[in-house]
């Protein structure tokens, strides 16, 4: 594991080691978050496409074409990342009982008729 210990400025910034940089990948940006007590720096991603073809499909369905059709895809493509977050958010308080929560049964019904 690697492992680097670093100072904070007084600014509370901090800079990435070069290895770790590298290492990660790391281009524009890093996204953090507490984690068990630990605050995690990880490199930004931008959307890889896993939902791009179920967009197109859709908004093909819907008659766009064109340049139409290439507006309301990025449009939609930008609430993907926003709408997987709220959903781990959620998860998150119902998991810790912070939150209501539906269980399988409830979503899908009893398998017992």
């Amino acid at each position: 594991m690697l492992k680097k210990r670093i100072s904070v400025s007084r600014k509370r910034q901090i800079t990435i080691p070069i290895e770790f940089f590298k290492r990660l990948g790391i281009e524009k940006e890093v996204e953090c978050y507490l984690q068990n007590n630990a605050l995690v720096i990880r490199p930004v991603r931008e959307n890889s496409g896993e939902f791009d073809e179920q967009i197109l499909a859709d908004l093909i369905s819907q008659g766009l074409s064109g340049q139409e059709l290439l507006e309301k895809f990025k449009e939609m493509r930008r609430q993907v990342r926003p709408a997987v977050e709220r959903l781990l958010d959620e998860a998150c308080l119902a998991a810790t009982g912070k939150s209501q929560f539906s269980t399988y049964e409830d979503v899908f019904g009893s398998e017992e008729k």
